[in-house]
C-alpha cells in the first residue's frame, strides 16, 4: 500500500468517483421522491377510521424501523435477483425513509389548526377536496425543512448500496483501492465529494427553516 498521499492516483480515481457520484445522486433523488410520496400516503392512511387500514400500516412501519437498512438491502437483493441492483436500492431506501417521513407529515397534519378542519366541514367540502386544497398545502409547507434533512441523510447512506453491487461512488472508491492499492486517495476524495455536495445543501435547509419560521 502506498505511503502518504499519491496525487497521481488521486487524479486517476477522480473521474471514476464522479461517475459513481452520478449514480449516488440518482439514487438519492429517486429514493427521496419515493420516500416523500409513500410517506405522505402512509401518513394519510394512518388517519383512516378503519383499524383494518391503520393496523397493517403501523405493523409494516414498525418492521421497517426495527430492521437495519443494510439488512433490508441484502434481503431485498436476495429475494429479487432478477431486478437491477439500483432499482432495488432506490425502492429500499425510499421505503425505509418513508416510515420516517410519514411521521414528519403526521406532525405537519396535526399542526394544521382545528379551525381549518371545521371551516371545511362548514363549507361542505368533500374529504378529498379538504385534503388537497386546505390540509396538505399547509402541512407540507411546514415540514419541508425536515424532509430536506432526511434527503441529506439518505444521500449519506447511499454507500450501503455498494453491498448489493450498485456502482455508486464508494463502490468505485473501494474497487479502485483494491486494484491499485490506493485506498487512502480513493476514500479521501470520496469523502470530500460527499462533503462538497452535502454541506451547501445543509446550509440551504437552514435558510429554508428560518424563512418558514422554524
Amino acid at each position: 500500500m502506498n505511503q502518504g498521499f499519491d496525487w497521481d492516483a488521486a487524479g486517476d480515481v477522480l473521474p471514476l468517483l464522479l461517475e459513481g457520484f452520478r449514480v449516488t445522486l440518482l439514487a438519492t433523488v429517486l429514493g427521496t421522491l419515493v420516500a416523500a410520496v409513500l410517506g405522505l400516503a402512509i401518513a394519510v392512511a394512518g388517519r383512516a377510521p378503519s383499524r383494518w387500514v391503520t393496523m397493517p400500516v403501523k405493523a409494516v412501519m414498525e418492521f421497517v424501523r426495527a430492521t437495519p437498512l443494510l439488512v433490508q438491502l441484502v434481503g431485498a437483493a436476495a429475494l429479487f435477483t432478477s431486478v437491477e441492483p439500483l432499482t432495488i436500492g432506490v425502492v429500499v431506501l425510499g421505503i425505509h425513509y418513508a416510515t420516517y417521513t410519514s411521521e414528519v407529515y403526521r406532525a405537519g397534519i396535526d399542526g394544521v389548526p382545528k379551525g381549518q378542519w371545521e371551516a371545511c366541514r362548514a363549507l361542505s367540502l368533500s374529504p378529498r377536496r379538504t385534503w388537497q386544497a386546505v390540509i396538505l398545502p399547509q402541512a407540507v409547507r411546514n415540514v419541508l425543512p425536515a424532509l430536506g434533512n432526511y434527503a441529506i441523510s439518505m444521500f449519506k447512506e447511499t454507500p450501503f448500496l455498494a453491498v448489493i453491487m450498485v456502482q455508486e461512488m464508494v463502490f468505485e472508491a473501494r474497487k479502485y483501492g483494491a486494484d491499485h492499492f490506493a485506498y487512502t486517495e480513493a476514500f479521501t476524495l470520496a469523502g470530500l465529494v460527499f462533503l462538497v455536495a452535502s454541506y451547501p445543501t445543509s446550509l440551504l435547509m437552514r435558510k429554508l427553516e428560518k424563512r418558514l419560521g422554524h
